[in-house]
């Protein structure tokens, strides 16, 4: 579970109540010398009740929710082996090498817990990525106790989360809900395995929506969690957030804290964002990452005022790109984006939420205010490469003019390497490449300076060069960035 820090100081004050029957004793010693009383005033008695609950018809039930939450909700324990980079390993390893001594390999394994969700009977599951990053081994127990070893079918760190899956049939799982529809002081349940507590289920309410914490860094990050007070401690990350008809609605990801464990604070990926980043693992093993083509920031007061707005409603368009999606439809720098796809935007943070539900190619409505007019554009959205094109992993095609095996750059080597496009070498054949100092694993990004993303880009950019000399730039994978050219 991921530890937010927080820096705002907080008070809190503990009041407790207490009831019960009162009774007077008559056997004060300071009163038995006095005198009888000779007359007794009948005065009849209040009825007085325990303090009880007393549930009526609108008192939420999670009998139900909770009871379908717990078998679809998995113990995830993941193992990272890392070999040791001490001093004395490495001349132990490089004196085995002069002289025959035998060589030893110390190997230490890390191991670490959280939770998933069941979404298919088949056994694909949903967790958080950094529940599972860089694990060498999954291992997935179910509530049952069963376990199964678990294969990562892919992962966004953009949005925290993984796909796995285990070999398994008719399992139980978890059906999505419309995270959109969420509202605030509606009642939910965590579901997850804190601290090893296998199949602990907590309730509390959703306490406010499109959080960001900025814990997933910049760039192509999408956050926008739905904050709630059910109690949510570590291991409970990749768990499930349900409402009260079991519902899948957020995946559990974060805590606000300053010790580590639940001070009332925790955080969940909304549903709708889930499925969308499941759907692409599923179909392509990557994530698909549609853009408006927009510098956008906060609506403020001070910038409604500056820029003579009327209302505070909606984002604020800085810039437009060209070549980009909102651009091509008409849209220009000073307009305020109230809504997309239909659902209202008041903030950056739910605008990256509605473009993050879809994919490149899609077509999205967005309803802009300009200069008080309301205008209403149909984008067609598109990749960070400026095309419609969607990147499937591992998909690799060979260049015949460069004598190269290439692939698209996973999202997660662009994240690492600070860049927005590229294609990975993944073989050298006999060719113009060949024995030219440039290695298996060089990310080329641009080529006569147009970025390359797939096999259509390259072949543009080749083809549209006029002259004899190709101008190429790149990235090796321990970051540093090169450029080159070569003459026909």
């Amino acid at each position: 579970m991921r530890k937010v820090s927080m820096t705002l100081m907080l008070a809190g004050l503990l009041m407790a109540a207490s009831c019960g029957n009162q009774t007077q004793s008559n056997e004060n010693p300071t009163q038995n010398e006095q005198e009888p009383v000779s007359q007794v005033e009948q005065v009849q008695q209040p009825t007085v009740q325990r303090a009880a609950f007393l549930p009526t018809e609108s008192t939420p039930d999670f009998v139900d929710a909770a009871e379908s939450s717990v078998n679809a909700v998995v113990h995830i324990m993941t193992k990272v082996v890392k070999q040791s980079t001490t001093y004395d390993d490495f001349f132990g390893a490089l004196l085995g090498q002069l002289y025959g001594y035998p060589g030893q390999t110390r190997n230490n394994t890390m191991v670490a817990y959280g939770s998933g969700v069941v979404l298919t009977p088949d056994g694909y599951i949903v967790t958080n990525n950094h529940v599972v990053d860089g694990a060498d081994e999954v291992e997935v127990t179910f509530n049952n106790k069963v376990k199964r070893i678990a294969t990562i079918i892919g992962t966004d760190p953009t949005t925290d989360l993984a796909l796995i899956k285990v070999d398994a049939n008719d399992l139980d799982y978890l059906v999505f809900g419309d995270s959109d529809q969420v509202r605030i002081g509606e009642w939910v349940l965590a579901v997850g395995n804190p601290f090893n507590l296998t199949s602990t289920v907590t309730a509390g309410i959703v306490s406010a929506k499109a959080r960001n914490l900025s814990i997933l860094g910049e760039g192509t990050s999408v956050e926008s969690f739905i904050q709630t007070d059910a109690a949510v401690n570590p291991g409970n990350s990749g768990g499930a957030l349900v409402n009260t008809k079991g519902e899948l609605i957020g995946i559990n990801a974060a805590i606000a804290s300053h010790t580590g464990s639940y001070e009332g604070y925790s955080f969940a990926i909304p549903s709708n964002i889930v499925r969308k980043v499941v759907d692409d693992l599923l179909l392509y093993g990557t994530a698909q990452r549609g853009y408006l083509g927009v510098q956008i920031t906060e609506l403020t007061q001070e910038l409604a005022e500056k820029e003579g707005l009327e209302n505070i409603e909606g984002v604020y368009v800085a810039e437009v790109t060209d070549g980009g999606a909102a651009k091509m439809a008409g849209m220009r720098a000073g307009d305020v984006i109230t809504a997309v796809g239909g659902r209202k935007v008041n903030s950056t943070t739910q605008l990256r939420e509605s473009v993050g539900q879809y994919r490149p190619g899609d077509q999205v409505d967005v309803e802009v205010n300009r200069q008080g007019s309301h205008h209403q554009y149909r984008l067609t959205l598109l990749n960070e490469a400026g095309n419609v094109d969607v990147v499937k992993k591992g998909e690799s095609f060979y260049n015949a003019d460069l004598g190269l095996m290439l692939q698209p750059v996973n999202q997660n080597d662009m994240s690492r390497l600070g860049i927005k496009n590229g294609l990975k070498i993944v073989e050298i054949r006999q060719g113009r490449f060949h024995g030219s100092g440039i290695s298996e694993g060089f990310v080329i990004t641009s080529v006569n300076g147009q970025a390359v993303n797939s096999k259509t880009d390259l072949e543009s950019a080749l083809k549209n060069n006029r002259s004899r000399r190709t101008r190429m730039e790149g990235v090796y994978p321990n970051g540093m960035k090169v450029n080159f050219e070569y003459i026909d």
